[in-house]
């Protein structure tokens, strides 16, 4: 049995380990990274520290094995990231030498991104203005968790007055690529896409 529940504070350490056992397209990224917590310091930790409102997760017997973290607001989550986040991490995370990033492992690009953050597209906030990112650690997979976190995070921007949101997906991440497209969500392609990622839309 399992329970979604809202994030409370404790369950940080839990976010940063299913982002990195997720963290390869879905797949555990352990063996790709010497540091195991760079991957969360860009796509979980910040949520739980800085917007744990709209945070909520999925516990069973062993513990928290599953999330969905995102941002009512997602130009003043980045903000904020710019302002609140990143400057701490930017004082143990050396910028990698660019003229060698041919041979850049995670580590390193992810080193790199706390440093040159990507802003979302305007073209995606200004209509579909939160964003989420969901994972599963594989225990939790297949028992359709995945369709019930949404829609409780669905409801939750709902009641905060959210008019759309937005998400990319990797484009080897083939799982969330079908439930995405399966539970209702657009695949927005955009004039200039942006290579390895598929966005996905919803208007609220």
């Amino acid at each position: 049995m399992s329970a979604i529940r809202p994030y409370r504070p404790a369950d940080l350490g839990a976010l940063y380990e299913i982002c990195l056992k997720t963290g390869d397209s879905g797949q555990d990224a352990s063996h790709l990274h010497q540091d195991p917590k760079v991957v969360g310091h860009l796509y979980a930790g910040p949520y739980g520290v800085l917007s744990p409102e709209t945070a909520l997760v999925a516990e069973d017997g062993e513990g928290v094995g599953g999330y969905i973290v995102g941002a009512l607001d997602t130009v003043a989550f980045e903000d904020r990231l710019e302002r609140d986040w990143f400057p701490t991490l930017r004082q143990f995370y050396a910028v990698p030498d660019r003229s060698h990033s041919n041979t850049w492992g995670l580590d390193e690009q992810r080193a790199w991104l706390l440093h040159h953050p990507h802003r979302t597209p305007r073209y995606l906030t200004e209509r579909w203005p939160s964003h989420m990112h969901i994972n599963f650690l594989p225990r939790l997979q297949g028992a359709g968790l995945g369709k019930a976190m949404v829609d409780r995070w669905l409801d939750l921007m709902r009641g905060l007055g959210s008019a759309g949101v937005h998400l990319g997906v990797s484009a080897q991440n083939t799982r969330a690529l079908r439930f995405y497209a399966v539970y209702g969500f657009e695949e927005f392609v955009p004039k200039t896409p942006m290579r390895g990622v598929h966005w996905f839309v919803m208007s609220l």
